[in-house]
């Protein structure tokens, strides 16, 4: 491959009509909303797909995308690049101390034989899950009957990759408390770029799977006890979300909680869901 050939690649342009027909695919297929301003973030996150395809041009990108190997295949990677991921360790911690000091004893009061089940809706690269492993570990200290299953899940197979490995650069979990670092984290050797990855017992404690969130139904193998799908529906237009939620509502058991994230707002929405605090509902029988 020349280095003309890169930089024609690398210069390759949108046109209104590829970024129309790119956007309303991925608004209809997957829900992300992709409006104008968004246009240059899509062209140089895609670029890097042209230059992996070896095509000149995103009408050539846009035709492949629209093709039968294109729809089977690529459309997977253009999500992964598409769709943001950022998430940390205990983000939100007022969901983690709800969990800890309302939901669990009321559970382990009430149904001390049954395992409590958790989905981790929109798990990104796997902070989220890997926090209520550690809280729920925790919280067996207490409860030494507490028995409990994590199912996590999200559009990106790239970051689903990443969660699995469960392996995180050092500094990811400088504000967890070191007695927990020291628990549930092994360090690497390599100190010229740390890392640390998340013991084993917890890894298996949580099941991974993609999901689309406009998927008809969710085929979630279990009914919750309590969701947690936070800062995921702001990239969704309002009736989508109502949507969205509507959907996991089917897959939350009868009193069962939703956590939302800080940011995110159900007012209005017609939801079989009362609020308890701020971002945390329940839901009604």
């Amino acid at each position: 491959m020349s280095i003309d050939y890169l930089g024609e690649i690398y210069n390759a342009k949108l046109s209104d009509e590829e970024f129309r027909k790119l956007s309303e695919f991925i608004y209809n297929n997957f829900g992300i909303k992709m409006p104008e301003i968004k246009r240059v973030m899509l062209q140089s996150r895609l670029q890097k797909r042209l230059r992996e395809l070896k095509l000149k041009n995103f009408k050539d990108y846009v035709d492949f995308v629209f093709s039968a190997e294109g729809q089977d295949n690529e459309v997977i990677h253009m999500i992964d690049v598409v769709s943001t991921n950022k998430t940390d360790f205990f983000r939100e911690p007022i969901h983690f101390d709800f969990l800890t000091n309302e939901i669990v004893p009321q559970f382990m009061d009430e149904s001390p034989n049954e395992t409590f089940k958790i989905w981790s809706a929109g798990c990104s690269s796997g902070e989220e899950p890997y926090t209520i492993t550690i809280v729920m570990s925790e919280l067996q200290e207490k409860f030494p009957g507490l028995n409990y299953s994590i199912y996590a899940t999200d559009i990106s197979t790239k970051i689903l990759s990443h969660a699995i490995d469960a392996i995180y650069k050092e500094d990811r979990i400088e504000g967890i408390p070191f007695d927990l670092k020291k628990k549930y984290f092994l360090k690497s050797k390599d100190r010229i770029k740390p890392t640390v990855r998340v013991i084993a017992p917890l890894r298996n404690k949580v099941t991974f799977t993609r999901l689309n969130f406009m998927d008809n139904s969710f085929h979630t193998p279990e009914i919750f006890d309590q969701i947690f799908c936070r800062n995921v529906l702001i990239y969704f237009d309002r009736k989508t979300q109502e949507n969205v939620i509507n959907k996991l509502c089917d897959r939350l058991k009868p009193n069962g909680f939703l956590f939302l994230g800080h940011s995110e707002s159900i007012t209005g929405m017609k939801l079989p869901l009362e609020q308890i605090k701020p971002t945390i509902f329940k839901k009604v029988i």
